[in-house]
C-alpha cells in the first residue's frame, strides 16, 4: 500500500511540476529610439500569433511609454514563454491615434520588432517575431 501511495504521489507531483513549468513567465523591456521630439507618447502593441498580428484581439496586449530625450522604454511583465511580435508608433501630436496620409501611409514615426520593414505595406509576422524564453530587452528604432 505504501508503494502505491508513493507512486500516486510521484505521478501527481509530476503533473504539478509540469503545470508549474507551463506557467513560467518572463519580463520584456522594449527600448525605443529615433523619435524626432519628446512630444506625445509611444503606443506599443504586443501580438502572440501570426493570426492576430496587426489586429486588435483579446490576445493583443498594449501599453504606452513617455518620450524623454527622444527615447522611450516600455515594459511587459509576466509574459508566458512563447513567440511574439511588436508594432508601435510615436503619437507626435498626442491625439491617441496613428495619423495617416492618403492610402493609409503613416504620418507619424512607427516601428516593428527586429526593426522589420515591409515592401509597400507592413512587414510580415515572420520578420517581426521573436521568442521570449528569458527576461529580455529588445531595441526598436522608429522611422
Amino acid at each position: 500500500m505504501k508503494k502505491l501511495l508513493f507512486i500516486a504521489a510521484f505521478i501527481f507531483g509530476g503533473f504539478l511540476f509540469t503545470n508549474a513549468q507551463d506557467k513560467e513567465t518572463f519580463n520584456l523591456t522594449i527600448e525605443i529610439s529615433g523619435m524626432r521630439s519628446d512630444i506625445g507618447k509611444v503606443y506599443i502593441a504586443l501580438y502572440n500569433s501570426e493570426q492576430n498580428f496587426l489586429k486588435s484581439s483579446k490576445d493583443t496586449k498594449g501599453t504606452s511609454a513617455v518620450v524623454s530625450n527622444k527615447k522611450a522604454i516600455a515594459h511587459f511583465k509576466k509574459l508566458p514563454k512563447g513567440e511574439y511580435a511588436i508594432s508601435l508608433f510615436h503619437d507626435e501630436n498626442d491625439n491617441k491615434k496613428m495619423d495617416t496620409k492618403i492610402f493609409g501611409i503613416p504620418k507619424e514615426p512607427y516601428g516593428f520588432s527586429n526593426d522589420a520593414s515591409g515592401f509597400m505595406g507592413p512587414p510580415k509576422y515572420k520578420d517581426a517575431k521573436f521568442i521570449v524564453d528569458t527576461n529580455k530587452t529588445i531595441s526598436i528604432s522608429v522611422d
